[in-house]
Order: structure tokens, then C-alpha cells, then sequence
């Protein structure tokens, strides 16, 4: 993330190879987050903030790190290919990532009480999006 950021503020020019390359790896990093994520989840994936009734706390791979790493492989999806691009359509990337904060929270308070071990887990995974940040 703090490359992303670095790469906006030092928007030096429109044909960046670093920018391009740059937006690429979070493009094709945020892809693998979000698949391995989704296929840690299996069968409890949904686009819902209930969990699905079938579903299990999943607390493996890339959900021992943050919470929610479906919602943090699709910002650095989002991310990458406005760097390729121009920085002001990272705004809408910034608003994605605001929707998608608050809507983690609201899953939050559906999952504590559905799966019982879901409080120490939280404990355990402090952060929901961004490892050592949020």
C-alpha cells in the first residue's frame, strides 16, 4: 500500500514503465488474494454480510493475516489498474475501499454471533484489510 501511495505522489510523468509495472503487481497480487481467499471460504462464500447458515470460520491462509482478504486482494485489483492509468481514478478505488471497510464492519457483528470461536479469532487477527494498518 505504501508504494501505491509513493507511486500517486510522485506522479512524474503519463508513460511510467514503473507505474505500469507497479500497478501490475498489485493487479495480478490482489487477484491471488482474492482467489485464495475465495477458495479458503469454499461453500461459506457469499456476497451477503450474513454468513450462510451451512458455513464455518474459516481463520487459514490468507484469513490468518487480515479478516476480510477478500475485500483486500479487490483493492489492490482496483489499485493496480488505475496506476497504470491516472491517479484520479484512484478515487474511485479509495471510495470502494471506504464501502468495503464499512461493510466488513457490519459482517462483523453478523459473525460473532454465529460462529462462537469468532472473538478470539478477532483477537488473534487484529487487523480487517490491511495487515499493520486496519
Amino acid at each position: 500500500m505504501a508504494a501505491i501511495v509513493g507511486a500517486v505522489i510522485a506522479w512524474p510523468d503519463r508513460d511510467s514503465t514503473w507505474r505500469s509495472v507497479l500497478g501490475a503487481l498489485s493487479f495480478l497480487a490482489g487477484a491471488l488474494v482474492v482467489i485464495l481467499a475465495t477458495r479458503a471460504l469454499g461453500s461459506s462464500m457469499t456476497p451477503f454480510p450474513r454468513p450462510v447458515r451451512t458455513g464455518h470460520l474459516v481463520d487459514d491462509g490468507p484469513y490468518a493475516v487480515v479478516r476480510h482478504p477478500v475485500y483486500s486482494g479487490g483493492i489492490l485489483v482496483f489499485a493496480g489498474i488505475p496506476l497504470a492509468l491516472s491517479p484520479w481514478a484512484l478515487v474511485g478505488t479509495g471510495i470502494l475501499a471506504l464501502v468495503w471497510a464499512l461493510k466488513a464492519r457490519v459482517e462483523e457483528r453478523f459473525l460473532a454471533p454465529a460462529y462462537p470461536a469468532y472473538p478470539e479469532y478477532r483477537a488473534r487477527v487484529r487487523y480487517r484489510l490491511i495487515p499493520f494498518v486496519y
